[in-house]
């Protein structure tokens, strides 16, 4: 199965894509006089009336832009074969990492094609598992998804959260798993929390947000997040408020109780970037009595990430004076910063993650975009490193002081995440679970290249091909990026670039600025007015592939969700010149006005608002992909992808950005919206729908550039 092209096909191919698409018809999309001003300068928003959800019009435009692109897709001769390697590959027994609670293991399993992943549990590794939670039985259509699963310290109680269409907003139960019953506990109006047990297992914390107002469930703005605690067997209304700030409408909460259970840490949290502030609640006896919580980092000037307490002592990761990351114990009597301790300095790779395991500290590393983790005792020597199966990424590493392993995950572009066991005491690894799929990794590579973008910044790409590929510039390249919210973009194994890869094509993912790769220096050169970096880095390594063939012009397609969505917006409107194709999915398109929706304010921290400042406004307004369409360029074949139950990243971004991308003079070639139904950001996104949304992008690249699927 693969994709083959020819010069000469290529040729006539496009000006075949030119015919049909001249043909094309889009949905005519009413213009409003709406204008705004900012700074003193007049912003035009003819289609503002899509930023209301609920309309019938809107739902009535959405309904006609699916005929469309419906249409569309099903006339591609590609698409069904696509759909059929995808489900292929993503038909396979998949784990998630085990970990320990009470005397029990628990994990989740997918047999293949089931709509969501499952939740077991087992007293021991060898033993059958049980199933604790299956929310396949909660839906028809599979779009209720677990979204966290926490059970108490004895192993007994489940506290678990739930969240329908992909919608963020969530309900937590409890269930008994001797019993296999919920509850009567019920919690509403949970946001971006997960759950923490205090040690008594006689309730837990979490955080929420008061109900929306009427109509505004998915759009209305989130604020004024309060974190709780909850007895079991009582009412929600009777939760006792832990922490508030009724001074700063942006404070969001999460909590953890420490493994002694004498402690809870609270992270304070006011953006989506990483820089955060913590306060401690003294727990006696492991049980919760009230009390205010005591503040020891609120400044929000660096990164405070608990990692454990002993001692009297709290061991925090943070890149306060050190933008690579370093490990520091708080004297919880005398917590001044001047009195804290470095346990593990900072060194020259990023410091990504810290647990506190088997009286050991695990350190997560990037070097160069790849995962290195060293072991270090408790007064912070190094003593080994944990042997990685290759250059990749791996995740876990989960557990308690006084635990005797842990469990991680370890994945490259070609190789499917496998599961090992870790003997934290021996340094020991031995595999848990290694999926077996349709895809050979024999028959691919992955390569690891630098690029060096327009300021002289060098930056990895990792390019995945099959082995022995000829680089001439005419193979098919899907270039994948992020850049945004100390957010790595790492060598990972996904359905989708198998998928790819399996069809003949080379798949490449950018470690650009903006995201985590290499510490907080890293992230904050893209950001805000420094923004135009992360563009400039995508741009400079589309400009690499062509360079040195990879790819051409014709072959290369570009392609990212969320942040990601506003980077492919951006580089399609700087360079339409580069690419055959821009899939921006779920993308943050309307860079003035973001902030008004959902949780969008929190992302101020990496884009700023258009109210800031002037300064601030004329760099949003140069590079907002809605803003910035050029009517007279030839743009790529572009299509763009939403749910309508996006409460994250609200639809009316890809709503408006689609409407004036169709009415404005951008060349031929298509330019598409899917919008899912009962389908959000991504999260708890059934089977069936992954499958078909992601098989008909690859199918519409492929389709750009008339390639043939096999």
């Amino acid at each position: 199965m693969k994709l083959t092209l020819s010069a000469a096909a290529f040729a006539a191919a496009v000006l075949a894509t030119d015919v049909q698409a001249q043909t094309m018809s889009y949905p005519v999309a009413r213009k409003v006089e709406q204008t705004d001003t900012y700074h003193g300068t007049s912003v035009a928003d003819p289609y503002r009336w899509l930023e209301d959800d609920n309309s019938a019009e809107t739902k009535a435009w959405v309904v006609e832009q699916n005929k469309v692109t419906d249409k569309f897709l099903e006339a591609m001769p590609q698409r069904l074969p696509a759909r059929r390697i995808y489900t292929e590959l993503y038909n396979f027994e998949r784990f998630g990492i085990p970990f320990q609670e009470g005397g029990r293991y628990f994990w989740s399993r997918n047999d293949g094609l089931q709509q969501q992943n499952v939740f077991y549990w087992a007293k021991s590794l060898k033993d059958t598992p049980q199933v604790a939670l299956d929310p396949n039985a909660m839906s028809k259509d599979g779009t209720v998804a677990l979204t966290g699963v926490v059970p108490s310290r004895d192993g007994k109680l489940l506290a678990y959260g739930v969240a329908g269409a992909g919608s963020d907003w969530q309900s937590w139960k409890v269930r008994d798993l001797a019993t296999g019953q919920d509850l009567a506990d019920k919690i509403e109006w949970v946001k971006f929390s997960s759950a923490t047990w205090t040690a008594d297992g006689k309730g837990f914390f979490y955080a929420r947000y008061d109900a929306p107002k009427e109509g505004q469930k998915l759009t209305g703005a989130n604020y004024f997040q309060k974190l709780y605690y909850h007895r079991l067997g009582t009412a929600q209304s009777d939760d006792v408020l832990v922490a508030e700030n009724r001074d700063d409408k942006e404070w969001g909460f999460g909590a953890e109780v420490s493994d002694d259970g004498e402690l809870l840490v609270i992270s304070v949290w006011k953006s989506a970037g990483s820089k955060n502030g913590l306060m401690v609640l003294p727990l006696p006896k492991g049980a919760f009595s009230g009390g205010k919580p005591q503040p020891i980092a609120l400044g929000f000037d660096a990164q405070y990430t608990p990692v454990n307490v002993m001692g009297g002592k709290l061991v925090v990761k943070t890149d306060k004076d050190a933008p690579r990351g370093k490990l520091v114990a708080i004297d919880l009597k005398n917590p001044v910063p001047a009195g804290w301790k470095t346990l593990v300095a900072e060194g020259p790779d990023a410091m990504t993650a810290a647990s506190a395991v088997g009286g050991r500290y695990l350190l997560s590393y990037l070097h160069d975009a790849a995962t290195l983790v060293r072991v270090h005792d408790a007064d912070g020597k190094q003593l080994s490193e944990v042997p990685l199966p290759g250059v990749g990424t791996a995740g876990g590493f989960g557990g308690r002081w006084n635990s005797k392993e842990t469990f991680f995950s370890y994945t490259s572009l070609t190789t499917p995440a496998e599961i090992h066991r870790y003997d934290v005491a021996t340094g020991e690894i031995a595999p848990f679970k290694k999926p077996k799929t349709a895809f050979n990794t024999d028959e691919f590579e992955t390569r690891r290249e630098f690029v060096t973008s327009k300021d002289g910044t060098r930056f990895p790409i990792f390019i995945a091909a099959r082995k022995g590929v000829k680089f001439d510039g005419t193979n098919p390249t899907l270039l994948y990026g992020y850049g945004g919210f100390d957010i790595s973009i790492t060598p990972a194994y996904g359905v989708t670039s198998a998928t790819w890869l399996k069809m003949g094509g080379v798949y490449v993912i950018a470690s650009i600025r903006g995201g985590g790769e290499y510490g907080s220096a890293w992230h904050e050169a893209g950001t805000k007015l420094r923004k135009q970096n992360v563009f400039d880095d995508f741009i400079a390594a589309g400009e690499w592939l062509v360079a040195n063939k990879v790819a051409s012009p014709a072959t290369l397609a570009v392609n990212g969700g969320s942040n990601g969505g506003l980077l492919v917006g951006a580089v399609a409107n700087q360079r339409p010149d580069l690419f055959a194709a821009a899939v921006p999915q779920v993308g943050v398109m309307d860079m003035l006005r973001y902030q008004n929706f959902t949780i969008g304010w929190a992302w101020a921290t990496d884009y700023g608002t258009s109210k800031d400042s002037p300064e601030m406004f004329k760099a949003l307004y140069a590079y907002s992909p809605l803003h910035n369409i050029r009517s007279g360029a030839k743009y790529p074949a572009v299509l763009i992808t939403t749910g309508d139950h996006d409460d994250r990243v609200v639809p009316a971004h890809s709503f408006k950005y689609a409407a004036t991308l169709q009415a404005a003079d951008t060349g031929p070639a298509p330019k598409l919206i899917r919008i899912e139904t009962n389908a959000g950001h991504g999260a708890g996104k059934p089977t069936s729908k992954i499958i078909e949304e992601r098989s008909d992008i690859l199918a519409f690249i492929a389709n750009t550039m008339k390639l043939e699927v096999k």
